[in-house]
């Protein structure tokens, strides 16, 4: 075998595998082509950094005028499709119009519902409806339901209701612009209407200083912003009216001497109080602070003595004594200056506005007219369908006159009758009590007759004059309130209206159509 030279073997050319050169091939073209794709991306971002650094507005302009430009058709071809959706929707959701296929013309005739079946007869009030729209029926039972739910339920919530809230709101300014005036209170207002009440519950009268027993006297006083309870925890006290926190002004103790009844005199500067034991009262001079026991009476031959009216002028009391005994006692000398007596036993006594006539009732039921000055009996009468009497009061206009009976009637007279007539015939009797009616007051403007009873809870009224309806939202509550009445007052011009019940308690209302205290 030859054996080439050095020289020889260089000059050889040396034959590589094909297979080996065709893949070092490709891996190289691959290779090359990114590096081109590397190197023209590098430079498209280096001519945008380029354009936007030195130049190129006109060419930046346009492209943002064409962008422009394709958002705001396809915004306008949005408008145009959804314009001709909602045409599409509301033609197919108009309603075809149907004619009925008969009218009856006796269901345009209003037609009127008997009231003497036995299931609607609950829902009159009186002989004279008889017969009772449709209408006006299915508002009576609305009114029913109400009642019976202690007021509008929450769902029942519409747009009447929040004008209601507004009004409320309104009203709530002018019992703010109320609660600033004091003094010499003289008000004058428009008529009351009947049916429904503007009545609004406040804080009890005595929250400051609750009774811890039963109240038996809650009354305003005559020229003050202020109101007096009394009961049988042998106390006495004094708030200021505000109708937000009512604070108390003064109490006092009487020891050993529950309180049966307490009064302010007609000037206002002092407070007389009687017992449920003795004869024994007390009388509470405010100006000085002194408590004045009055241990005996001069002229006076009773025992006890729990029942008293003072009189309009100031001058005199009126003792209600046993077996029928009324004494007149002059508050200078506290001594008895004239009695009177009835037949039977005395329920309830009154003084005329101008006090110079003295109205006395009996248990039996007659009521008696009394001349103040001479003790003369003016007058008799039996109080109509009266088997037993409890009470009995007079308007200060000298209009009305109310008697209370057992069975719960209240008959209410003209006062003119009373004394003309032997046997007058009530205006109206109002049957809305089904227990005793022990407790009646009217209002200084004559307008409202309040009426109670001590032998149920939530019996209390509110009766409109003169029509002699009872005003039908009072009492509503959700909850029981009111319990049982012992006494009642309205404020000297009606702006409130408290009572006084067994839980020792004197609620405060707000009688909103009046004005002034």
């Amino acid at each position: 075998m030859a054996t080439l030279m050095p020289h020889e073997r260089k000059g050889k050319k040396r034959v590589c595998d094909p297979e080996v050169d065709l893949e070092e091939e490709e891996n190289r073209r691959e290779k090359n082509v990114k590096l081109v794709k590397a190197l023209g991306e590098q430079d498209a971002s280096v001519k945008l950094l380029e354009d936007l650094v030195f130049g190129a507005e006109d060419e930046l302009v346009e492209r943002l005028e064409h962008a422009a430009n394709d958002v705001m058709g396809s915004l306008l071809d949005e408008e145009e499709s959804s314009e001709e959706e909602t045409t599409n929707e509301s033609r197919l959701q108009l309603p075809a119009v149907r004619k009925a296929v008969w009218q009856d013309d006796d269901d345009d005739v209003e037609e009127d519902v008997d009231m003497g079946h036995r299931f609607r007869k609950d829902f009159t009030k009186g002989d004279a409806e008889s017969r009772m729209s449709k209408q006006k029926l299915q508002q009576r039972l609305k009114e029913q339901f109400q009642k019976s739910m202690g007021g509008a339920p929450a769902w029942a919530e519409t747009d009447v209701k929040k004008k209601k809230k507004v009004v409320d709101e309104e009203d709530e300014d002018d019992e703010d612009n109320l609660l600033r005036k004091t003094g010499n209170f003289v008000g004058t207002s428009e008529s009351l209407p009947k049916g429904v009440l503007r009545i609004k519950k406040c804080l009890n009268a005595n929250n400051d200083r609750p009774a811890d027993d039963r109240l038996t006297t809650v009354q305003f006083h005559p020229s003050a912003q202020v109101v007096m309870t009394a009961g049988l925890d042998h106390s006495i006290a004094l708030f200021q009216v505000d109708g937000k926190t009512n604070p108390k002004i003064q109490s006092i103790h009487l020891e050993k001497f529950p309180v049966n009844k307490a009064c302010f005199s007609a000037n206002g500067e002092q407070v007389i109080a009687t017992g449920l034991r003795n004869k024994l009262f007390y009388i509470y001079d405010m100006m000085e602070g002194k408590i004045i026991p009055v241990p005996t009476v001069r002229g006076l031959s009773e025992q006890r003595v729990k029942e008293f009216e003072v009189s309009p002028e100031g001058g005199f009391l009126l003792l209600t004594g046993s077996s029928g005994y009324l004494h007149l006692m002059t508050m200078k000398t506290k001594e008895v200056i004239r009695s009177m007596k009835v037949s039977g036993n005395v329920c309830g006594t009154a003084f005329s506005a101008d006090g110079s006539k003295i109205f006395s009732k009996s248990e039996e039921g007659e009521v008696f007219i009394w001349d103040a000055r001479s003790s003369k009996c003016l007058g008799r009468f039996p109080d109509e369908g009266c088997v037993r009497g409890t009470s009995i009061a007079v308007s200060r206009d000298g209009q009305y006159l109310a008697c209370g009976s057992q069975s719960g009637v209240v008959n209410v007279y003209s006062q003119q009758a009373c004394l003309r007539e032997a046997e007058p015939k009530p205006l109206k009797a109002i049957m809305n009590l089904v227990t005793a009616a022990t407790a009646l007051r009217f209002n200084p403007s004559s307008e409202i007759l309040a009426i109670a009873s001590r032998a149920d809870d939530e019996a209390n009224k509110l009766v409109h004059l003169p029509s002699c309806t009872v005003f039908s939202n009072f009492p509503v509550f959700q909850r029981k309130t009111i319990y049982r009445t012992h006494c009642l007052d309205f404020s000297p011009n009606s702006g409130f209206y408290s009572v006084a019940n067994n839980k020792g308690d004197a609620l405060l209302f707000r009688l909103l159509h009046y004005k002034d205290f």
